[in-house]
C-alpha cells in the first residue's frame, strides 16, 4: 500500500482524554456557557448529552443549568470512564452507547444536546432522529459543531500547510470532509428529524496560544483528524510540516499566537 493510499484511509482517533483536552477540549469549554445561555432551559429539567466525550458539556450543565439530572452517552469507553471518574455529581450518569441507537425511552428528556459530535457520526440523520425521538413534546434539541470551513483558524493553518507540502492530503481536511458543519446543512438536518422552530447561530471565541509549542504539541497527541495525520508522517515529514506551519502563523513579538475559533450552533423544538 502506498503512502498516499494510507493517508486517504486514515481513521479519526478519539480515545485519550488528556490529549483531547489539550487539542480541542480547552476551547470547547469557552463555547459551552454561551451555548447554554442561548438555550435557556428551565431549572429542574432532565438532560441527555449525546456524544458527551470527556464530559465538558455535561459538567457545564450541572454547574450552570440547575438540572434535575444529566445523562451522558458516548461510543468511546475511555471517554465515558474519564467522565465518570471526574464528575461525581449524584445528578449525573454516563453510559457507552451509539448515538444512532440511544438506549433511552421515547419522550423522556426535556433537553437533548450534543457538542462537537454530529459530524463524526457515519449517519448523522440517524443521530438527529434519535435525539428528536427521546425529547419530550415541548422540549429542545440542540447541538454545536466547529466551523471547519471558516473561522476554525488553528486547524486551517495546519491543513493549509499540510496541503502546501502534499496536495494529496486535501481530502483529509475537515472543511472538505464535514459538509454538515455549515448553517444550512445543520438546519436541514434538524428539520429532517421532524423538529420545528429550527434556528442556527454562530459562537466565536478567542484561541490564544502562549507560544508555538502550545500550538503545535496538541497535534502530536493523535486525537482527531489533524493530529492523526501528523502522527502518521515520518519524523522528517512531520518536522517539515512543523516548520511550514511555524512560518505561516501570526506569531507576536512575545511569542503568543492569537487566533479565533467559531462554532455553528443549532436548536429545534419538538411539538
Amino acid at each position: 500500500m502506498t503512502e498516499k493510499s494510507q493517508t486517504a484511509q486514515l481513521p479519526d482517533a478519539w480515545a485519550s482524554d488528556a490529549a483531547y483536552e489539550r487539542y480541542v477540549g480547552r476551547w470547547s469549554r469557552q463555547v459551552v456557557p454561551r451555548f447554554l445561555e442561548w438555550l435557556n432551559v428551565a431549572p429542574e429539567s432532565t438532560w441527555l448529552d449525546v456524544g458527551c466525550g470527556t464530559g465538558t458539556l455535561s459538567e457545564a450543565i450541572l454547574q450552570r443549568a440547575k438540572p434535575k439530572r444529566v445523562r451522558g452517552i458516548d461510543w468511546s469507553p475511555a471517554f465515558v470512564a474519564h467522565a465518570q471518574e471526574r464528575i461525581r455529581d449524584p445528578r449525573a450518569s454516563f453510559k457507552v452507547a451509539d448515538a444512532r441507537a440511544l438506549p433511552e425511552e421515547a419522550a423522556s428528556y426535556d433537553a437533548v444536546v450534543s457538542g462537537l459530535m454530529l459530524n463524526f457520526v457515519p449517519e448523522p440523520e440517524g443521530a438527529a432522529s434519535e435525539m428528536a425521538r427521546v425529547v419530550k413534546p415541548g422540549g429542545v434539541v440542540a447541538a454545536y459543531v466547529w466551523d471547519y470551513a471558516g473561522k476554525m483558524e488553528f486547524m486551517r493553518y495546519f491543513w493549509d500547510a499540510a496541503a502546501a507540502l502534499d496536495p494529496a492530503v486535501a481530502k483529509l481536511n475537515e472543511a472538505l470532509r464535514f459538509k454538515l458543519c455549515q448553517p444550512e446543512p445543520l438546519a436541514e438536518l434538524f428539520r429532517g428529524a421532524g423538529l420545528e422552530q429550527v434556528e442556527v447561530r454562530d459562537i466565536e471565541i478567542p484561541t490564544t496560544f502562549k507560544d508555538f509549542d502550545d500550538y503545535w504539541s496538541p497535534f502530536l497527541g493523535g486525537q482527531g483528524p489533524a493530529p492523526t495525520y501528523a502522527m502518521s508522517l515520518t519524523e522528517e515529514k512531520r518536522a517539515a510540516l512543523c516548520e511550514q506551519i511555524r512560518a505561516s502563523l501570526p506569531i507576536a513579538a512575545d511569542g503568543s499566537i492569537a487566533l479565533v475559533a467559531r462554532v455553528w450552533a443549532v436548536r429545534g423544538a419538538k411539538t
